[in-house]
């Protein structure tokens, strides 16, 4: 990161950029230094981004050729491209003529250091690997950001915090901010605050899953199944928990259909007014029909799961493949 910082105040950028690993919000904010560092403010001319898997690796070599129009720089932004997993000869045979005046910035998750490119990359650029930050770290940032915002919060606050969102500087970020708001007229924030507004890292991912399946995305909905799977949850926990969100959404939308105000719906269903807001808008993803239709299905599938028809593991994707398939 340091060499990339540097660059940066200079004015004195390398050829080729790859920014890779977990700490996706990291990735992000230097992704987007670099690029203002590197273009003038509006310039899009020549900017050329590429995404995702199938880019035509002959056009952008074919762009990557062309001259700066009008301005020092061409900047080639190429983001979750799986060239780094898979490897690419023709993009490792070229990246050592990259001509003068542009600069590609490869933005990744993963990497094999082993492949031809990764090497190509990193002899004629930078490299930076961004991983998840320690404790120590997080804790400087979040006092920086609370600082700015004239806030303090206790030790205890803070342990807390870190607790329920975990290392995810984006998850972080987003508690933050609910948390400033909710504490707007507090100079410091307590554990009883953090308590109330912040979500555990499971809560977060249900609730994302839940929007995963109403916007029919499939692929996300499953990959934070996985996730959950990965933090030691049970499977029937995670079809409980489900089940439960479902459940107030189908109260929340019952009151919602009476004209019930946030105020009115919290104190119905026991719940924070800032909690019930994010309910509300969320129910109006789903029709009464189809929540009552999906408890239904997930009190089946866990009858199927005691009585040993199907195994936990297997039923509870299927639950998820079946109310997120478009």
């Amino acid at each position: 990161m340091k060499s990339v910082v540097e660059d940066i105040k200079k004015g004195s950028f390398k050829p080729v950029y790859l920014f890779y690993g977990e700490e996706a919000y990291l990735k992000q904010q230097y992704k987007n230094r670099l690029k203002d560092a590197v273009l003038p403010e509006g310039d899009t001319i020549n900017l050329s981004i590429y995404s995702g898997k199938g880019i035509d690796v002959e056009e952008m070599i074919a762009q990557a050729d062309t001259m700066p129009f009008f301005a020092e720089h061409r900047l080639l932004l190429i983001e979750d491209s799986g060239f780094f997993k898979n490897a690419n000869q023709q993009l490792a045979d070229y990246i050592p003529s990259i001509p003068e005046g542009t600069i590609m910035l490869f933005v990744e998750s993963e990497v094999d250091k082993r492949g031809k490119l990764y090497k190509a990359v990193n002899k004629k650029g930078s490299v930076v690997e961004f991983t998840a930050q320690n404790e120590q770290t997080l804790t400087r940032w979040i006092l920086g950001i609370l600082k700015s915002e004239k806030k303090m919060i206790t030790s205890g606050a803070m342990k807390l915090f870190l607790e329920k969102t975990g290392t995810d500087m984006e998850r972080i970020r987003q508690e933050l901010e609910k948390l400033i708001c909710y504490c707007m007229e507090k100079e410091s924030i307590t554990e009883e605050d953090v308590a109330v507004i912040c979500s555990e890292q499971t809560e977060n991912k249900i609730f994302d899953m839940i929007n995963a399946m109403a916007e029919k995305k499939q692929k996300k909905a499953m990959e934070l199944y996985y996730d959950l799977l990965a933090l030691k949850e049970p499977p029937m926990r995670i079809l409980y928990l489900l089940t439960r969100q479902f459940k107030l959404l189908l109260e929340v939308k019952d009151l919602v259909g009476k004209r019930y105000d946030k105020s009115s719906i919290a104190k119905t269903v026991g719940l924070h007014p800032f909690v019930a807001g994010k309910y509300m808008q969320q129910c109006r993803t789903f029709e009464k029909k189809e929540l009552r239709n999906i408890l239904e299905e997930a009190v089946d599938t866990e009858e199927m799961v005691k009585t040993g028809r199907l195994n936990d593991v297997m039923s509870v994707e299927l639950f998820i493949v079946k109310y997120s398939a478009a």
